[in-house]
């Protein structure tokens, strides 16, 4: 192969990686200004702003997070970790409360990326798709209601429950899975692989080692 194509091949490889890092960044900046956790609005977004219309340009869901977290430390700093440790107190009497249902702290407050936008996702395990509404019915725990899908397997979608309400100023939703969800997370939209989750007593184990905001 003559050089000059080498070369032009070569420029090319590196060109394409520089798109990719820059929408990258962009795209974990709207998401940390803005509260949004879509990776796919968010890589839409920054390929818009920054007039990149090529798909083959657009970075991988892990590459964002990456740079989520990079922008986070650099321009967050402690602001973040206090929202962090503030919603994952918050986390631990709600699961406490949620026993029943074998809770599941996943999301944002999971993984460490949580900021001021970021709800406390709690799931909740159970075959009987209405028990989780008669106990916010009982309690008086005004609670809305939408449906989210979920990807419970390499084969398998989930259409689940989703009930939102806010509680001492922090959004929580709850997502009601079937039980055996307990055994095998769903899917993460990062990576693919099963979604990071934390049992009350490793979110206790967590919140011991995690250092004062």
């Amino acid at each position: 192969m003559p050089h000059g194509r080498i070369q032009s091949s070569r420029q090319r490889s590196e060109h394409q990686t520089r798109e990719r890092r820059r929408l990258a960044l962009e795209a974990a900046r709207l998401m940390a200004e803005s509260g949004l956790r879509d990776y796919q609005q968010a890589k839409s977004k920054a390929a818009q702003r920054l007039h990149i219309h090529d798909e083959a340009l657009l970075p991988s869901n892990s590459e964002i997070e990456q740079a989520l977290r990079e922008h986070q430390r650099l321009f967050a700093g402690a602001g973040q970790q206090a929202a962090l440790l503030q919603r994952r107190q918050a986390a631990l009497p709600a699961m406490q409360f949620f026993e029943r249902f074998s809770p599941r702290l996943a999301g944002a407050v999971a993984d460490g990326t949580a900021d001021d936008h970021s709800p406390v996702k709690l799931h909740l395990h159970s075959d009987d798709a209405d028990a989780v509404q008669r106990l916010l019915l009982e309690q008086g725990i005004p609670a809305e209601l939408r449906s989210q899908q979920l990807r419970m397997d390499r084969v398998r979608d989930a259409t689940v429950d989703v009930w939102s309400f806010n509680a001492d100023g922090v959004d929580f939703e709850l997502l009601v899975l079937p039980y055996d969800a307990l055994r095998q997370a769903p899917l993460s939209a990062v990576d693919g692989k099963p979604m990071r989750r934390l049992s009350s007593s490793q979110l206790k184990q967590l919140l011991t080692s995690q250092p004062p905001a």
